[in-house]
């Protein structure tokens, strides 16, 4: 169970920092975005479903990573 809480964390940086990653370069200029939602147009093109469902993929890791935590070390919560 550890390994899979390892992997749930790194999992959740990895993903949050991509979605950072695309609105640095968007607001630094080093990318272009013509519709102005700080993700860059090359990017939406090809991932377009990663960056619509955003608000999911996040929701649904942090359901799994307080799950994991809460099953992992339940006298801290």
């Amino acid at each position: 169970m550890n390994e899979f809480l390892v992997t749930i964390i790194f999992i959740t940086v990895l993903v949050s920092a991509v979605y950072f990653y695309a609105g640095y370069l968007t607001r630094t200029g080093k990318a272009e975005d013509a519709d102005g939602n700080f993700i860059p147009d090359s990017w939406e093109e090809k991932f377009g479903w990663f960056f619509s469902s955003k608000g999911l993929i996040m929701f649904a890791l942090g359901l799994v990573l307080g799950y994991v935590l809460g099953v992992q070390f339940p006298s801290i919560f």
